[in-house]
């Protein structure tokens, strides 16, 4: 399992969530575990929850880690990190130090060049943190000189700029990571596994060279290092590396590339290969093609703690796949929020919710639809927060009938996994649809519940999701004008020229799949007020938003809407000059608002509910809050009728 900076790293607990986190996965199938990143000095933490190795306040959750991980038989590495340049300053009040003094876009400072003392300093720092990490019972360390934090820094000559012993050319540059493999290598001795995540391509015009990299990959191996991780891209790379519509592998040969010159150079030192590898079936495409010796994973022990040993048991129908949304995850990572996941709202939280079972479907009669009785549970709505919720109430041993008026379970989901690379969120819908029936959570899918078909429950989880907003204007009755919905359900007969009403990131997502459908479309987006896109995660909307400008989708942003015509939308753009945005088809994508009816029937019914989603609230609806309230909900309704006194059941 690669290295993921979590945010639990300094929580107040002991460390107890960060053990049970790596312990799960450990015993879920992962033999190597890498932790996030733990800074050797202030200076070079990432972030005020990064853990600091030299510190003494965080050796006990450090270690408790590693005891956890042991004791489930895995192996836990310390990956000895230092963000150089991407550095915050307001962190610890300290400025960011890096090889020369080059801006940081993604840290938005200018560091301070390291002056020799520094330089000695912070490669002590490492070797002290090395041994540390050893001394705290972890089995390896990993070095951090990749994605362009300090080692990679001093190897790229975009960011080092000297001309002395540490840099001038590309020998110089290496200098600074052999020094300090060598460092750790004498701190730990020379049976302790020391790893380097060193770089296989930063995706940064101007960098090194794939030449360069390859020398420096056989000198670490040449120089001590076990194994070398390989990794790719900067924050700053204009080239998305781990986003969703990265296909699968993408990167696999990039390993390959350096395996093969470690290899001309008659080493032996093992190359780990990863990014976008998201299933167990890939991974031993990767490792039979020699892409890699190893393959390490990431966000798909997020997903899913049980996807080595799922899969190893031929279950691939229950693995839940990690779709690339980086929402839970990446997103987080880069503030204070604890990491958890989309699709498995429990990662992150494993103290406080238990695991939900794998079990065998019940061999039974299809299901019909029913009333319910004493103890059962009717949850409404088969999207996001009602599948979370029906397979988190089923796992705690409640009744549950889950009602979808569609045929298909998935909701939005359905919709999204049209997208172009957003088909994982399909994987999402097959994993509940295996997953529920060895819940005994009955599945009653083209079935409409009203209130009165609910009375009789011992409580109504109400997940029926939301409906596109209504937009007032006039002209929205005439023929060419559809809702998103519809252009989702049939895009083949949306017209040539698009006009969308809304720009936020369904529209963005309809607009992609419109253009790669037919890529002689005149697609144009639009809103009031706002960015393009707004609500799109940080680490995917720059990158999905540089895919519609490379289609030619036009993006407007300031404009006040006058009427729909049979032309397509008279709008005035931010001064004021009017302007026909041309339509064949007119799609309205202007936000969502909740599908409320039927909690309103079942309070006049009396019947116990709780609404969740969107149908509680349509404002900033993500499918990160929908899983997350399916979690929360399941698990305080079950609880509610365990601690509820029994019933007598009628004959």
């Amino acid at each position: 399992m690669g290295s993921m900076h979590l945010n639990l790293e300094r929580t107040d607990d002991g460390g107890a969530a960060l053990a049970q986190f790596y312990r799960e996965r450990a015993l879920g199938g992962a033999d190597l575990i890498i932790t996030g990143g733990a800074a050797v000095n202030r200076e070079g933490a990432g972030g005020g929850t990064y853990a600091l190795v030299n510190e003494p306040e965080s050796a006990p959750a450090l270690a408790r880690a590693a005891a956890a991980v042991q004791e489930a038989g895995g192996h836990l590495a310390l990956q000895l990190f230092h963000a150089g340049r991407y550095a915050f300053e307001a962190t610890f009040g300290l400025r960011p130090l890096a090889p020369s003094s080059v801006y940081s876009r993604f840290s938005r400072c200018e560091p301070e060049a390291m002056d020799e003392e520094q330089i000695q300093r912070t490669i002590a720092d490492f070797a002290s943190g090395a041994h540390r990490a050893r001394e705290l019972g972890f089995d390896a360390v990993e070095i951090m000189a990749s994605e362009g934090y300090l080692i990679n820094q001093f190897v790229s000559p975009l960011t080092n700029l000297r001309d002395d012993a540490w840099g001038g050319d590309a020998e110089r540059r290496r200098r600074f990571p052999l020094a300090v493999l060598r460092a750790v290598r004498e701190a730990v001795g020379p049976e302790f596994p020391v790893i380097v995540r060193t770089s296989g391509a930063d995706l940064m015009d101007g960098s090194s060279t794939d030449r360069e990299l390859d020398d420096l990959a056989v000198e670490l191996a040449a120089g001590g290092a076990d194994a070398l991780n390989v990794g790719v891209g900067w924050h700053e790379s204009a080239v998305p590396t781990v986003q969703a519509l990265v296909p699968h592998g993408h990167w696999l040969a990039v390993a390959r590339r350096v395996r093969t010159a470690v290899r001309a150079a008659g080493l032996e030192t093992p190359v780990i290969a990863s990014n976008r590898i998201n299933s167990v079936p890939l991974a031993d495409e990767a490792l039979a093609r020699g892409d890699g010796d190893l393959v390490a994973m990431a966000r798909p022990f997020l997903a899913d703690p049980r996807i080595v040993e799922t899969s190893r048991a031929g279950r691939l129908e229950l693995v839940n796949t990690c779709i690339g949304c980086n929402e839970a995850c990446l997103d987080r990572s880069f503030g204070d929020e604890p990491v958890s996941c989309l699709v498995n709202p429990r990662a992150g939280r494993e103290l406080e919710y238990p695991p939900i079972p794998l079990r065998a479907v019940p061999s039974r009669t299809p299901p019909a639809a029913r009333a319910g009785g004493p103890g059962r549970v009717a949850v409404v709505g088969a999207g996001p927060a009602g599948l979370q919720a029906a397979a988190t109430l089923g796992a705690a041993g409640v009744r549950v009938d889950l009602y979808e008026a569609e045929d298909e379970i998935g909701g939005q989901f359905q919709l999204a996994g049209r997208v172009p690379g957003k088909s994982d969120f399909l994987e999402t819908i097959r994993y509940f649809e295996n997953l529920l029936p060895g819940l005994d959570v009955r599945v009653l899918t083209g079935t409409e519940a009203t209130a009165a078909s609910l009375v009789g429950y011992a409580h109504v989880v109400v997940a029926t999701g939301v409906l596109p907003r209504t937009v007032r204007l006039p002209g929205t009755e005439l023929g060419h004008v559809i809702d998103y919905r519809e252009a989702f359900a049939a895009p083949g007969r949306v017209g040539r020229r698009v006009a969308i009403v809304g720009a936020g990131g369904i529209a963005v997502d309809l607009a992609h799949l419109l253009a790669e459908a037919n890529p002689e479309r005149e697609i144009t987006i639009m809103r009031r007020s706002g960015r393009i896109g707004a609500g799109i995660g940080p680490s995917t909307r720059w990158a999905v938003l540089a895919e519609l400008r490379a289609a030619g989708v036009r993006t407007l942003t300031g404009v006040g809407y006058r009427r729909i015509t049979a032309d397509g939308v008279e709008i005035t753009d931010p001064e004021g000059a009017l302007e026909l945005i041309p339509g064949d088809t007119v799609i309205l994508a202007a936000g969502q608002e909740p599908r409320a009816a039927l909690a309103e029937g079942l309070a006049h019914e009396g019947v116990p509910h709780t609404v969740i989603g969107g149908a509680r609230d349509a404002s900033g609806l993500n499918a990160v809050r929908a899983f997350d309230d399916g979690l929360r909900t399941g698990s305080a309704v079950a609880v509610m009728l365990a601690d509820a006194p029994a019933e007598p059941v009628q004959a």
